[in-house]
């Protein structure tokens, strides 16, 4: 019996910053060296070995936006399956606790009311994130 390796795809995890400044929440959109340019997204990115999900997202987003948070609540794991590979985003809800943002991958940030994120051009797998926040929101007021 042959593999099919066709079927096998690649699964990612990735932690995701929702940074709250002010009753603003951060979005920054992909540069047109990233897959998927010009979609909107929460920063973060993928897990080294090794590391705990806190630790990537503190490193992600230094390296990313150049500032460093403070996180304060997770949201629960999304999975989304794109054409060529699978997403497991772990989302934390942050505020800044140091530093001043600076763009070092994406080609745009933004800072919105909750009620206005559903205007942008969201990636995929940041759709029910986005989602579960604004209802978690919601349900706080």
């Amino acid at each position: 019996m042959e593999n099919d390796f066709s079927t096998i795809q690649k699964h990612i995890t990735v932690t995701c910053a929702i940074i709250e400044r002010d009753g603003l929440v951060l979005a920054t959109q992909r540069s047109a060296s990233m897959s998927m340019p010009g979609k909107w997204e929460f920063p973060g990115g993928k897990i080294d070995p090794g590391e705990s999900p806190e630790e990537c997202l503190h490193r992600e987003i230094h390296e990313e936006i150049a500032i460093k948070i403070r996180i304060a609540s997770s949201l629960p794991a999304c999975t989304h399956k794109y054409p060529t590979f699978t997403i497991t985003l772990l989302p934390f809800i942050c505020t800044i606790e140091k530093g001043e943002l600076i763009l070092h991958e994406h080609a745009d940030m933004v800072w919105l009311m909750p009620s206005q994120l559903p205007t942008l051009d969201w990636a995929e797998a940041d759709i029910p994130v986005m989602e579960a926040y604004i209802s978690r929101r919601n349900r706080k007021v």
